[in-house]
């Protein structure tokens, strides 16, 4: 891959990524403050020893800020990570078996799918104890039904072709079929769908953390602190909209990224077509 072919959209995206991560990794010793320090009154403005004003609490808002980074993207990885593990493998099983096992595990999924996301989420999260593992496990099992989706379709396309078929008659196994022929033809599609669930497990823990069911209090992250500032905007205070704002901006920088692979990958078929 050579650098210069790299758009200027995906290097602002690698970059808005990039700077989201480093806030995310080492927010102890980036935050001027503590998490959960009280540094003043509350609201405070912009400016002074507090670049981006205080909270309801009276909280540093930037160092709040920076360790809602680090809450955000490590538990929307975990699920997306999981997502995808759990999706994959029962989409390119599905797509390797066939027969009865196809049909149930995508009637299944189809049945999962019907169901609004939303709606689900908010149900189970309010029976089950407030876990961060469950609520991981959650985020990943409702988001695999997309993952699982787009998985047995590629993988459907890449079970025909005559490789596969070779090493069927060479006697290989299914797991041997679906890790070493399968995976590696199908990783440039998974890859961009990746950031995309990815941009969206942020989107829906922030959602899940306003309407009080994601990140619990007093941790950070993005969405809970919008819900802690939102009274603010009736006074014209910022404290809710630098939150939105960053949750929208990494939503944007990865779309940027999956972008430029998307176009990559379908340029490099062109390629090969034509070849």
């Amino acid at each position: 891959m050579k650098w210069r072919a790299i758009p200027l959209s995906a290097w602002i995206g690698l970059a808005g990524i990039a700077a989201a991560l480093i806030c995310a990794l080492f927010a102890p010793w980036i935050a001027p403050f503590g998490e959960r320090e009280v540094v003043g009154d509350i609201w405070l403005p912009m400016g002074g020893d507090f670049i981006l004003g205080t909270d309801n609490l009276g909280r540093d808002l930037l160092s709040r800020l920076i360790y809602g980074a680090q809450t955000t993207i490590f538990v929307a990885l975990a699920a997306t990570i999981l997502s995808f593990s759990l999706g994959v493998m029962l989409s390119f099983t599905a797509a390797v078996v066939g027969g009865w096992t196809d049909q149930g595990l995508s009637r299944l999924n189809d049945l999962m799918m019907a169901i609004p996301t939303l709606i689900f989420a908010l149900i189970v999260l309010a029976v089950l104890p407030q876990e961060l593992w469950i609520l991981v496990l959650v985020m990943a099992v409702l988001d695999s039904t997309r993952v699982f989706r787009l998985g047995r379709a590629v993988a459907v396309d890449v079970t025909v072709m005559e490789f596969v078929e070779a090493a069927r008659l060479r006697g290989e196994g299914r797991m041997w079929i679906i890790f070493r022929e399968i995976l590696p033809n199908t990783l440039s599609p998974l890859l961009a769908e990746f950031g995309l669930r990815f941009a969206f497990a942020v989107l829906f823990l922030s959602t899940l953390s306003f309407l009080g069911l994601g990140i619990q209090p007093p941790e950070a992250d993005w969405g809970g602190i919008v819900k802690d500032n939102k009274d603010g905007i009736i006074f014209g205070i910022p404290a809710a909209l630098i939150p939105g704002g960053a949750i929208a901006g990494l939503a944007i920088c990865v779309n940027l990224v999956v972008d430029w692979l998307m176009n990559r990958t379908s340029s490099l078929k062109g390629g090969r077509g034509d070849g």
